[in-house]
């Protein structure tokens, strides 16, 4: 050996630790392989020739986008600290070439990948007894009756036939004999892989059987000796294939979401940005672009229905701060275990509508949920909301067998007026009511679906009135937040009475707040509606010690309102609860309201709709009476010449 080896390879060693170090501590953009392409003619004949000029690789045109192209260079690393600008710049210079972005890559987690340790329908399943969730009986320590109540649903005919669901994953195991008969090999994609082939990557320790577990809550077939019974066992699951790679990239996450809205009814997502309390990410662009695009086109206009799992960050985050659960576009779904208190993982936010279930906190083996896992098995521990999210996508496919005209806003509403408090308990969280009368929880939202309620109210279903988009006022005037007290802000509104966009009957609320503080975590945002509701928007994230970032237009959402008259004056408070002072300034602050200019509900739903439309139309009734009575008055002392 050359004197010199030792020394060299000494060196080597040290540069690899360096980088090594680099990467663990570096945090700004992280470039990858794909690029966006934008030609002058859309046409894919274009991009393949362009493509194979520059040798790059056409993955396909955005389905939601008619001139927008997704290419790859394999000769890029797949992820760097720079932007390739050589491979940028050869596309640029191209005639045929409108725009061209590399893609920066970001991080995107599973949800819910955790240890147990941290009846009257006869299914012939081995699994289906162990299934609490669908059917609780008391078993592995649970609540007899706290379930989904599947068993009314499935005895009124409702199976999920015709109704085909996405798990957009890490793939799905399709030759599984309990997904086999109900996989839809047409509407699946892989998406990492860029095949039609969404068969997740092997690994020694099964980390990619997450997908396949979703998938057997959702559609696993009954009464085949296999498994237990999906809470839709006859609808059809499709496995859309895009988490299993270094990084997310815009262009993958808005295909997956976007893949095929015309034969995909529900997706769902078990997935989002890292639960660890300081994170505060949402979907790009082209993600927003592309759910923008199936909840008005989608389903032949009636809209894509988009169901995540609102995270697993437990008591340390806030689901507000992650801009897929908190979307007005998507129905987020948080979980209970089987006696009805919280997961020690389950993140509360008011944006969250309503919840399903997950393991028990107890180590009973049974206490998971049951499902289908990788190569053929089954399993026990599931858990997590990523096994909440699959359930209520089931329950909603239910709905839709019963409902096919259901609109996305439509499946929203029926899951307001039919989750139940049931046997829930929030240690933490009271359960409260809303100015309509519409009961509440800052974790559970409107409590625990119901399957059978919720096909007995779509089955007469009539969908709600056009939505509009009131911008209700708006103070551009920093104010300091003080380090101890409250800041607190008002903004009186009509809610757009008088013009084309006028709302009266709300169903979200969007404060989109700027926001700088010298400890993120310990700044908390209350909002409270003129009817009263109060809406925890921000709650204290401990780990979260951000000085810089801040919240930059961040749209913090409510479900809390939902039904409330919004003319009035709202008032949002803002404060900080740790224990050493802070700083901070609102530099702006938004009110958008959205909903409904006419009632949501015909008169004659009360029949069919419960209690808690009766109490939405006693409501109604009263403040009818209120205004005519008001209006008497004003008559009179005008008529008596009195101002």
């Amino acid at each position: 050996m050359h004197p010199a080896a030792p020394c060299a390879a000494a060196y080597l060693l040290t540069l690899l630790v360096v980088a090594s170090r680099m990467m663990l501590t570096y945090t700004g953009p992280l470039y990858t392989e794909h690029f966006l392409v934008q030609l002058h003619r859309g046409d894919p004949e274009t991009a393949k020739k362009v493509a194979r000029d520059h040798s790059f690789i056409n993955r396909g045109k955005l389905s939601f986008a008619g001139d927008l192209f997704h290419f790859s260079n394999p000769t890029v690393s797949k992820s760097r600290m720079r932007r390739s600008l050589s491979h940028q710049l050869r596309l640029d210079k191209d005639p045929r070439v409108k725009m061209v972005k590399q893609q920066e890559g970001f991080s995107r987690e599973k949800r819910g990948y955790k240890t147990l340790q941290d009846i009257h329908t006869n299914m012939k399943d081995p699994l289906f007894h162990k299934q609490w969730y669908l059917v609780n009986t008391g078993q592995a320590d649970g609540k007899p009756g706290l379930d989904l109540n599947v068993e009314e649903a499935w005895k009124l005919g409702f199976t999920g036939r015709g109704i085909v669901i996405a798990i957009m994953d890490d793939g799905i195991d399709y030759l599984h004999p309990d997904l086999l008969a109900n996989y839809h090999a047409e509407a699946s994609y892989d998406f990492s892989s860029n095949d039609p082939y969404p068969y997740p990557r092997y690994t020694d320790d099964w980390f990619n059987s997450h997908g396949t577990r979703c998938a057997g809550e959702v559609s696993a077939v009954a009464n085949n000796d296999v498994c237990g019974v999906g809470v839709a066992y006859n609808s059809m699951v499709a496995g859309i294939r895009m988490l299993d790679q270094p990084f997310m990239t815009d262009i993958i996450e808005a295909s997956a979401i976007s893949h095929l809205p015309h034969v995909v009814d529900i997706y769902s997502a078990s997935w989002g940005p890292t639960d660890d309390g300081r994170t505060v990410d949402g979907p790009r662009e082209l993600t927003l672009q592309a759910m923008a695009n199936g909840v008005n086109k989608g389903r032949g206009g009636k809209g894509s229905i988009y169901v995540w799992a609102s995270g697993d960050g437990g008591s340390f985050d806030d689901c507000n701060c992650d801009g897929y659960a908190s979307s007005m576009w998507t129905i987020s779904i948080n979980s209970a275990i089987n006696d009805g208190r919280t997961a020690l993982y389950d993140e509360s936010c008011s944006s969250t509508i309503a919840s399903t279930f997950s393991n028990g906190r107890k180590k009973n083996p049974e206490a998971g949920v049951a499902t289908t896992d990788l190569y053929g098995n089954c399993t026990l521990r599931h858990s997590g909301t990523s096994a909440a999210a699959p359930e209520a996508a089931g329950v909603f496919a239910l709905a839709l067998e019963a409902n096919p005209e259901l609109t996305w806003r439509d499946l929203q509403h029926l899951t307001v007026l039919t989750s139940k408090r049931n046997q829930l308990h929030d240690e933490v969280h009271h359960w409260k009511r809303n100015g309509v009368g519409f009961e509440f929880n800052h974790l559970f939202g409107y409590g625990v679906l119901d399957a059978g309620a919720i096909v007995r109210l779509a089955r007469s279903w009539r969908s709600v009135p056009e939505r509009f988009h009131c911008h209700a006022g708006m103070i551009s005037r920093p104010r300091l937040i003080p380090p101890f007290g409250t800041l607190r802000l008002t903004i009186t509104t009509n809610a757009c009475t008088g013009h084309s966009d006028q709302v009266h009957y709300l169903e979200h609320v969007q404060a989109v707040v700027t926001a700088n503080a010298s400890r993120r975590g310990d700044l908390t945002f209350n909002l409270t509606s003129p009817m009263g509701t109060r809406s925890l928007l921000l709650g204290r994230r401990p780990r979260d010690d951000d000085s810089l970032v801040g919240f930059h237009r961040w749209p913090f959402m409510t479900t809390h309102t939902w039904g409330e008259d919004p003319r009035g004056t709202w008032a949002l408070e803002a404060a900080f609860t740790g224990e050493t002072p802070q700083r901070g300034l609102i530099a702006e602050w938004t009110l958008m309201l959205h909903g409904t200019h006419d009632p949501p509900y015909d008169r004659q739903a009360v029949l069919t709709g419960g209690s808690k439309l009766a109490n939405f139309w006693r409501h109604q009734l009263e403040q009818e009476l209120e205004d005519a009575m008001e209006e008497s008055v004003a008559q009179r002392r005008a008529s008596a010449g009195l101002s």
